[in-house]
């Protein structure tokens, strides 16, 4: 089984589905190798906030309703993703953000990855394209199916 540290941005694609939004099937396929035990995630416990935040955001806005924001909240939770603490990543992620000219937020799940020695997934292709080179960090809609079934 690998390990892959879980960005915000894969999650709300599990949570708050659309028709034709991009990555969707990447993202659900994702979703079934971590029920059929093939990979595991962690996260940053700021993944949590981020994601109460798209949550609130969508029922702010009508995207959904309030009752299904908290059960796609609750829903998720009860999946029990492996949660550490930003606490220890601050430094490493604060040299991350200042060396990639990136945010605190998304440097956290970066140093993660890189202190548990794994990959990011992440649906955010422009942070994929500017730190792989550099981190492990993949984009969802390049990583192969064998990459995440390691």
């Amino acid at each position: 089984m690998s390990l892959l540290v879980l960005d915000v941005s894969v999650a709300v694609k599990w949570v708050l589905p659309l028709t034709g939004e991009p990555l969707t099937a990447e993202a659900l396929e994702l979703l079934d190798r971590f029920a059929k035990r093939k990979v595991d995630f962690l996260v940053p416990d700021l993944f949590w906030v981020e994601l109460g935040n798209v949550l609130w955001k969508a029922a702010r806005t009508g995207r959904c309703a309030p009752k299904d924001a908290e059960a796609a909240l609750l829903a998720l939770r009860s999946r029990n993703l492996p949660t550490i603490s930003s606490d220890g990543l601050l430094e490493q992620a604060l040299s991350i953000a200042l060396t990639f000219d990136r945010t605190m937020y998304d440097s956290i799940y970066v140093a993660l990855a890189v202190q548990a020695h794994c990959d990011l997934i992440t649906a955010d292709e422009r942070l994929a394209n500017a730190l792989a080179a550099h981190l492990p960090v993949k984009w969802l809609g390049s990583i192969e199916q064998s990459h995440i079934a390691r």
